[in-house]
C-alpha cells in the first residue's frame, strides 16, 4: 500500500526523534541534521537503520548520506569547493535534496546543511514509489 507523503513525514519525524532525542517540534521540514538536531557522523548509521526498519526497505551504503566518497575525490574538491564536476556527481547522487542554495557558493563545509529532514522524506518518497 503506498504512504501518503504526510505518513511519510510522520514516520520519518518519529524515527529522527527516537535516534536524536530531539523534540517533535525540532524536527521541521527545514532542518538540517547535525546543524538543527545535533547529529553526529555516527548517528547517521543509526538513522539509516531506523528508517529501513520503519519502511522496510533497504538503503545501501552512502546513498541516502553520500559525502564521504565525493570527500576523496580530488577531481571533485578545489580549494575547499566542489568543481563542476562535484557539483554533477552531487546532483547525481543527491537527486533527493534541493542543491539551489548550495550552488551559490559550493563550500565543502556547507555540506552538512545539505541533509535535512525534507531531503530525508523525499528520499523515502522516491524509494517508495519505485518499489
Amino acid at each position: 500500500m503506498a504512504m501518503s507523503r504526510d505518513d511519510i513525514e510522520q514516520k520519518v519525524q518519529e524515527v529522527l526523534v527516537d535516534a536524536l532525542g530531539v523534540d517533535d517540534d525540532e524536527v521541521t521540514a527545514e532542518a538540517t541534521l547535525m546543524g538543527d538536531l545535533g547529529a553526529e557522523s555516527i548517528d547517521f548509521l543509526d538513522i539509516v537503520f531506523r528508517l529501513e526498519k520503519a519502511f522496510e526497505i533497504k538503503i545501501p551504503r552512502e546513498e541516502l548520506f553520500p559525502v564521504e566518497s565525493l570527500m576523496t575525490d580530488t577531481e571533485l574538491i578545489h580549494n575547499g569547493k566542489l568543481t563542476e564536476k562535484g557539483l554533477s556527481e552531487l546532483r547525481q547522487r543527491m537527486p533527493h535534496t534541493d542543491l539551489t542554495e548550495f550552488e551559490k557558493d559550493p563550500d565543502i563545509n556547507k555540506m552538512a546543511d545539505l541533509f535535512t529532514v525534507n531531503a530525508i522524506v523525499n528520499y523515502v518518497e522516491n524509494k517508495l514509489n519505485a518499489a
